[in-house]
This record gives C-alpha cells, sequence and structure tokens, in this order.
C-alpha cells in the first residue's frame, strides 16, 4: 500500500473502523414479526409470505425478530390467557425457547414454520414432529419449556409487544426499519427492497412499492449524497 503523506497517520484507524461500519457497508433491514402460533392469519404469514425471503435470498438483508406472544395476557396473579387457549400459550412459549436456544433466523425458521404449517391444518398436536423435521434437538428446548424459562421469555415478549408505539391493533403485526406496516404487511418485501441501502439483491427485482408521503420504509437518518461522497474519499484513500 502507498504512503499517505496527505493523512495524518493517527487517522487511519478511525478510517479503517469507519470503512468497516454501516457508512461503507449496506446495513440488514430490520423486520420484527409480532404474532401469536394459532392465529390463522399469522399461520398463513408465516407459511406463505415470509417463508419467501428464505428462498429466493432476501433473509441475507434481513434480521429478522419473531415475538411469538400477539393478544396474550397475564393477569396480576401471574397467569397467562391467550387469544387461542392453552395450546396457543404452550407453542408461544415452545417457539420462544427455539428462538432463544438457537438464535440465528436460520436455525429456528424452519422450525417456525413447521408448527405455523401444521397450525394452517389443525394439526398442531403433532408439533413434536418439528424435531424430526428440522433436525434440531428436542431435549434443550424440553428443558428450556419445563424449567419455566419459555414462561420468561413470553413475560419479556408481552412487555415488549405493550411497549409498541403505535400499540399494535392486530396481529401479525409487521414492523420494517422501525415503521409499522398495518394492513400491508404481506407487501413486506417491497418495504424490505425500499428500505435497503446497498445495492439491491436480484430478490427485489420486480418489486415496485408505492408509499404515499413516504419514498423510505426507514425513519430514520439518511446519508445524503455530500456524507456519503467525503465517506467514500476517506474510504478510498486507504488503498492508495
Amino acid at each position: 500500500m502507498a504512503s499517505l503523506p496527505l493523512l495524518p497517520q493517527v487517522l487511519v484507524p478511525f478510517l479503517v473502523l469507519l470503512c468497516l461500519s454501516p457508512a461503507c457497508a449496506a446495513r440488514r433491514v430490520s423486520v420484527a414479526v409480532y404474532y401469536e402460533t394459532l392465529c390463522p392469519f399469522c399461520s398463513g404469514f408465516v407459511v406463505n409470505e415470509l417463508a419467501r425471503i428464505f428462498r429466493n435470498g432476501l433473509s441475507s438483508n434481513v434480521d429478522l425478530r419473531l415475538v411469538p406472544f400477539g393478544n396474550g395476557r397475564f393477569s396480576p396473579d401471574g397467569s397467562m390467557t391467550c387469544q387461542h387457549g392453552e395450546d396457543e400459550c404452550r407453542l408461544n412459549a415452545i417457539q420462544a425457547c427455539v428462538i432463544s436456544v438457537w438464535p440465528d433466523a436460520e436455525r429456528h425458521f424452519p422450525f417456525i414454520y413447521c408448527i405455523e404449517h401444521l397450525a394452517l391444518t389443525q394439526k398442531w398436536g403433532a408439533w413434536q414432529s418439528c424435531f424430526h423435521e428440522t433436525g434440531l434437538a428436542s431435549q434443550p428446548v424440553l428443558d428450556c419449556y419445563n424449567s419455566g424459562y419459555g414462561r420468561q421469555l413470553e413475560l419479556q415478549y408481552a412487555a415488549e409487544t405493550n411497549a409498541l408505539q403505535p400499540p399494535h391493533k392486530f396481529v401479525p403485526w409487521v414492523v420494517v426499519n422501525g415503521r409499522p406496516l398495518g394492513d400491508d404487511y404481506t407487501n413486506f418485501e417491497a418495504y424490505v427492497c425500499n428500505a435497503y441501502d446497498g445495492e439491491l439483491p436480484e430478490a427485489c427485482r420486480g418489486k415496485h412499492l408505492q408509499i404515499a408521503q413516504h419514498k423510505r420504509a426507514s425513519p430514520g437518518h439518511k446519508r445524503n449524497p455530500r456524507e456519503m461522497a467525503i465517506v467514500l474519499a476517506f474510504c478510498i484513500a486507504l488503498w492508495f
């Protein structure tokens, strides 16, 4: 690498860190899904919509957060009730344990998909078959659930769900880069593509999104062209 006579050497470490930061690299788009396991609309979304990003590769551009609680309630005495009964409370906690044991969405999503596919066909009682279907070990999940840790996870999910602003109106409630999609949640891929600030992946081709009043899905800070040019110049300078 050539010397940098015009660039103080003390700045080099800073610039290296800068070029490893999101300023020089496209950031993943955050997608949070607030749902409950036996809600038909939630199951349909997971199986028919959300699963698609794992097939078309868009998942590599997404930080996916699944929050299986939905419209559940915790009473002052600590008891939990779920919209679709005790089975749903149990499966919410089971899915919470799976997510906790295998935090990587590429690992836990197949199990979530398996349960939701069973739910669509009213066969959720066979949920343990998903261990065999996905190859995930059953014991860590059963230990998590039987120890009561799954319930603790549900308490955390309840707090997160109840703290949503604006509050969720229904489930599934899908949030992309902090922006709730409301009734347009099935169109979430287009919002992801619109929010992604790098070179658009192949999966985004042909997806056209018209958002009234907002061109970008992310409410956060967007770097202007001048700022990007300065950052890029710093990054390039390291190599000459």
